[in-house]
C-alpha cells in the first residue's frame, strides 16, 4: 500500500488570485487478460458509519490485507506467477484503497466530531499498517522472482506495475539488513502518525476574532451580511477562507488586518511547529538509512525533477527572471501605502508588512487595471458558475453530467453527480460537490479520490468516484453565494482534478487518476484554470445575481488584462514556499520559523509578522508534498505549454483537442510517464516560453 496519501489541492498559501501502453479509445471497455469482456461496475459507498463501525471495518480490512500478503509471502519462489502474485497484489490494492477511503475520508467532511475522530484514528492505524505491509520482505522476494521469471512476457502496464512494486520495495530498504529495516519501519510509522496529527489540528481549529463595523471598513455588504453577529452588534470573523481572504484584501484598517494575519499564521503554532520539526528530523533519518543525502533527494528520485539540484536550478532560474519584476512591484506598492497613510492619517513605517501584501496587491489591480471587485462578484453566483463550468467541461471533454436524485451523502449541502460519455452513454464515474464551510471540515479546497477508475478482479471497470471539497461563502439572509474571481479559478482547478480521477481508464489502481508523478499531478488542473481568463467562457459562467444581466465588456476586459497584475510578487511567493520546503528537507533539523523568515525577507522582501510561524499551518508539508512543493510552479510551466500550444491555437472549446487531451492525458492516469504524455500531446519536448509570456515576463528559450 502507500504510506502517504496525497490530496490534490490548489496552492493553499498563495497571496494571489489564490513506457508504452495500449491506448484505450474514449467510451471503450478494457479487456481482461483472459479475454473476457469487461463492463462497468459501481461500488456503493456508505457515509453513515458509526465510530464503532469504522473501528470494526478498519480491523477487518487490515486482517483481510494481512492474509493476502501472508499467502503471497508463503508461496514457493519457483511457483510465483502473474495470477498468484502480481494480480493478487493488484486486487488487494484495489480492495484496500476502495475500502480505506470510506474510513479515512470522513475526518475531513463529517459533521459529527466523534465520527471525525474515529476516522482520524482509523487513518493513523491504517497508516501504521501501510508501513508494515510495504516492508514485507517475503513478498518483496516473490516480486523480484516474478520479474526474473516474466521479464519479457508481461503486458505493458503489468510490466510497469511490477517495476513499481520493486522500486517501492527498494525505497523501503527491503534490500538492507533486518536491523536497518526495523529502524526504517519505526520511524516511518511515527512520520505517518505525526502527519495525520498535524492536519487534524488544523481541521479542528475554530479560532475567530470579533470586530466592530468600523474596524471592518472597506468590506462590502455582501461580506458583512455573511458574518454572525455578537449580542452587542459586533461581527464574528473566522479564519476560514471566505472570511480571511476578502478581509485581508479589502479592509482599510491596517490594525484589523494585522490581527487577522497574526491569528491566521499562528494557527496551531506551538503544537504543529513541534510536530513539523520532528517530522523533518525523522524524514532526514530515514533518508540517511536508505543511503540518500537528504529527504528531498529521496522523494524526488521518482519525480520528473529527479533530484534536489535540478529543483534548485529550476527555482533559481525563476527567481532571477522574477527578481527585477518583483522590485518594481514592491516600489509601486510602497508608494501606494505611503499615499494612503498620508490620506488617512496612518503612520508610514517605510516597509511592506505581511498584512499589507494582499491589501495593496488588490489596490494594484484597482489602480492599474480598474477592476471593481465589488461589482465583479455580483456576476458570479455559485449556481451560475457551476452551470457554466459544467457546460464547458462537458463540451470540452465529451461528457454529460446528471445530478443523482436522493443520493446518500454525508451532509445536506452535498450533491452527487453522474458523468457519462456523451457519445456512447456509458457511465464514466461519479463525483460529489461539498462546497460550503462548516465546523470541523477540511479548511481548504481539494479533490479527494474515493474510488479508482481501473479494472476489478472480474474484468469489469470499476467506476471511479471523487469528491471536490471547498469552502465558498454559504448563502444566507437573502444573499446568494457569490464568488470572487479567484474562487472561480479555484473551482476550475479542483474540478480539473475531479475529471482526472473520473476519466481514468487504467488496468491497475496503482495508476488510476491522479496517481502520477507529484510534479505532474497539478498539470491537468492548472491547465484548465486558463478558461477563467477568456472572455467567452467567462460569459458562460456569469450572470448578475439580481437581474441575470451579463458582465459588461468593459469589466470583462479589465479583469482579463489584470491577469498580469502582481505577477512578480505572486510567483516570488511560490518561490519562497518552494525554497522553504527544499531547505527544510535538505536539512537534518531546522528552526522552521527562522527558515521561513529568511526566505520571505530575502526573496519576497517581506518579513513575517513577529510571533507567527506560517509553516505550522503549511499543510502541504504534512500532506504528501514534503520536498515537492516546487511542483506547483514546475507543473504550471507544462500546463501553460499545453494550453497555448494546442488549445489557444486550435480553439479553446475545440472538442477534437479536448477529446485528445482526455485520451492522452486524463485516461492514461499514471500508466505513462508524465514527460511521455506531454511529448505525445505537444508533438515535441515542452518548454517554458508560454509560461513567461502568459505572466508578462521576460521570454526565455530554456527547455525544462
Amino acid at each position: 500500500m502507500c504510506a502517504v496519501r496525497v490530496v490534490v489541492c490548489r496552492t493553499l498559501c498563495r497571496v494571489s488570485k489564490p513506457l508504452l501502453r495500449m491506448t484505450i479509445p474514449a467510451g471503450s471497455v478494457i479487456s481482461a487478460r483472459d479475454g473476457s469482456e469487461a463492463g462497468s461496475q459501481r461500488i456503493p459507498l456508505r457515509w453513515d458509519l458509526s465510530p464503532e463501525e469504522i473501528r470494526t471495518m478498519t480491523d477487518s480490512l487490515i486482517g483481510r490485507m494481512k492474509k493476502i500478503h501472508d499467502d503471497i509471502g508463503s508461496l514457493s519462489v519457483e511457483k510465483v506467477s502473474v495470477e498468484n502474485t502480481l494480480k493478487a497484489l493488484a486486487n488487494a490494492k484495489l480492495d484496500y484503497v476502495s475500502s480505506r477511503h470510506v474510513l479515512d475520508f470522513p475526518q475531513y467532511v463529517c459533521p459529527t466530531k466523534e465520527v471525525r475522530s474515529a476516522s482520524t484514528e482509523a487513518d493513523k492505524k491504517l497508516s501504521e499498517f501501510d508501513v508494515e505491509i510495504s516492508m514485507r520482505e517475503d513478498v518483496f522476494k516473490r516480486i523480484t522472482a516474478l520479474q526474473k521469471k516474466h521479464q519479457d512476457d508481461l503486458l505493458p502496464e503489468e510490466g510497469r506495475f511490477l517495476d513499481r512494486l520493486i522500486t517501492l520495495g527498494q525505497r523501503k530498504g527491503l534490500h538492507l539488513c533486518k536491523e536497518t529495516q526495523e529502524e526504517i519501519k519505526r520511524n516511518s510509522k511515527l512520520i505517518s502518525e505525526l502527519s495525520i496529527e498535524f492536519n487534524r489540528n488544523l481541521n479542528e481549529d475554530n479560532t475567530f476574532l470579533i470586530f466592530s463595523e468600523h474596524e471592518l471598513g472597506g468590506l462590502a455588504d455582501s461580506y458583512l451580511n455573511g458574518l454572525e453577529k455578537t449580542a452587542d452588534g459586533r461581527y464574528k470573523v473566522t479564519l476560514q477562507y471566505p472570511h480571511y481572504y476578502p478581509l485581508m484584501k479589502r479592509c482599510h484598517n491596517p490594525e484589523t488586518r494585522r490581527k487577522m494575519e497574526t491569528a491566521f499564521h499562528s494557527r496551531c503554532k506551538e503544537v504543529n511547529t513541534a510536530i513539523l520539526e520532528q517530522l523533518i528530523q525523522l524524514r532526514a533519518k530515514v533518508a540517511d538509512l536508505l543511503g540518500y543525502s537528504n529527504h528531498a533527494n529521496y522523494v524526488l528520485e521518482i519525480n520528473m525533477a529527479k533530484n534536489a539540484r535540478n529543483v534548485s536550478d529550476f527555482l533559481d532560474t525563476f527567481y532571477e527572471t522574477l527578481k527585477p519584476v518583483g522590485i518594481k512591484e514592491r516600489k509601486y506598492i510602497l508608494a501606494l501605502k505611503k499615499r494612503e497613510c498620508l490620506m488617512k492619517g496612518y503612520r508610514f513605517d517605510g516597509q511592506i508588512n505581511a498584512w499589507d501584501m494582499p491589501y495593496y496587491m488588490n489596490q494594484v489591480e484597482q489602480c492599474k487595471f480598474a477592476v471593481n471587485k465589488d461589482k465583479l462578484i455580483e456576476y458570479f453566483p455559485l449556481d451560475v458558475v457551476t452551470e457554466g463550468l459544467f457546460g464547458i467541461y462537458q463540451e470540452l471533454l465529451g461528457l454529460t453530467f446528471t445530478e443523482v436524485e436522493h443520493a446518500h451523502v454525508w451532509h445536506e449541502d452535498v450533491k452527487l453527480y453522474s458523468a457519462q460519455d456523451a457519445g456512447t452513454g456509458e457511465e464514466v464515474g461519479q463525483f460529489y460537490l461539498d462546497l460550503y464551510p462548516r465546523e470541523g471540515k477540511y479548511g481548504h479546497a481539494a479533490c479527494f479520490g474515493l474510488q479508482p477508475g481501473c479494472r476489478g478482479p472480474d474484468g469489469k471497470r470499476r467506476l471511479p468516484v471523487a469528491a471536490m471539497v471547498a469552502n465558498f461563502t454559504k448563502p444566507r439572509k437573502g444573499w446568494p453565494s457569490l464568488l470572487q474571481h479567484h474562487e472561480v479559478e479555484t473551482y476550475f482547478h479542483e474540478f480539473g482534478h475531479v475529471m482526472h480521477e473520473l476519466c481514468s481508464k487504467t488496468t491497475f489502481s496503482e495508476f488510476s487518476g491522479t496517481q502520477v508523478e507529484t510534479d505532474f499531478v497539478e498539470v491537468p488542473s492548472q491547465m484548465l484554470e486558463n478558461w477563467v481568463w477568456e472572455k467567452e467562457p467567462l460569459r458562460r459562467m456569469s450572470r448578475h445575481y439580481k437581474d441575470g444581466s451579463p458582465i459588461p465588456d468593459s469589466l470583462l476586459d479589465k479583469l482579463i488584462a489584470s491577469r498580469v497584475a502582481n505577477t512578480g510578487l505572486m510567483n516570488l511567493r511560490q518561490v519562497v514556499l518552494s525554497k522553504v520546503d527544499q531547505t527544510l528537507h535538505t536539512s537534518s533539523h531546522a528552526d522552521t520559523a527562522e527558515v521561513f523568515a529568511k526566505h520571505s525577507q530575502d526573496i519576497l522582501g517581506v518579513p513575517p509578522t513577529p510571533g507567527t510561524n506560517m509553516t505550522a499551518s503549511f499543510s502541504h508539508l504534512a500532506g504528501g508534498y514534503d520536498g515537492q512543493y516546487y511542483s506547483y510552479l514546475w507543473s504550471e510551466v507544462y500546463s501553460m505549454d499545453i494550453y497555448f500550444s494546442r488549445f489557444k491555437k486550435e480553439g479553446i472549446m475545440n472538442p477534437k483537442v479536448g477529446k485528445e487531451y482526455r485520451k492522452v492525458i486524463l485516461e492514461a492516469g499514471g500508466s505513462v510517464d508524465g514527460m511521455d504524455m506531454l511529448k505525445t500531446f505537444l508533438g515535441r519536448v515542452p518548454c517554458q516560453d508560454s509560461f513567461f509570456e502568459c505572466k508578462g515576463l521576460i521570454k526565455t528559450q530554456k527547455s525544462v
